[in-house]
């Protein structure tokens, strides 16, 4: 794998250090960052998250970073809470998000039978023109999610899965791309996805 400068953004979330280590068995040396030239002069930038939308924002703010992030031109990976910030707005505590993708972030619906959150291994299927952050993952590869919001499916939507609804699993619009599932924890198919994220220029 070609060096490269990836800088992990230190949102105030939790799952920075899975993260980290993820990107370390790949060979690459990260780096967690809050200073927006830190993150400009990188390569590629990771969004990670786990916790509160509105909390990740007001960091954000508090951090300067809001303007930062929406300006990136380098490839740029939401997970799990980072995908859903990079829409417009977030149900959970009605918070003003990034509004790099279209669209809002929607609670699951509560129904008999169904589990909120939304914890465990669920299946990828397909929605739209094959991806370089998909090369080499097969459809119906399993991934590991842990989440109680979603994003509905759109135009922009790679792959999904589906729990209760269909969720959108992977979006991408110009060099930003969200999951929402865990890559770091999604066994080999989550350690490709992030190996091919890291080969993106």
């Amino acid at each position: 794998m070609t060096a490269v400068n990836v800088v992990i953004v230190d949102s105030g979330c939790a799952n920075v250090s899975s993260v980290f280590f993820a990107l370390e068995r790949l060979g690459a040396t990260p780096q967690v960052s809050s200073v927006e030239a830190t993150i400009r002069r990188a390569s590629h930038v990771v969004l990670p998250g786990v916790g509160t939308a509105a909390s990740f924002m007001a960091q954000m703010r508090r951090s300067g970073l809001v303007d930062c992030v929406r300006e990136l031109v380098q490839p740029c990976l939401g997970i799990c809470l980072g995908m859903h910030v990079m829409f417009e707005e977030s149900e959970e505590g009605e918070t003003a998000a990034l509004g790099i993708f279209p669209g809002n972030v929607v609670r699951l619906p509560v129904k008999k039978g169904l589990t909120v959150p939304h914890m465990g291994w669920n299946r990828l299927e397909w929605t739209g023109s094959k991806s370089v952050l998909l090369e080499g993952i097969e459809h119906g590869a399993y991934v590991y999610f842990v989440h109680s919001y979603y994003a509905p499916l759109s135009d922009l939507a790679l792959a999904k899965t589906h729990h209760g609804v269909d969720v959108t699993a992977i979006v991408a619009r110009d060099s930003f791309y969200g999951c929402q599932f865990h890559p770091e924890r999604s066994g080999a198919a989550g350690a490709r996805i992030l190996r091919n994220f890291l080969g993106l220029s």
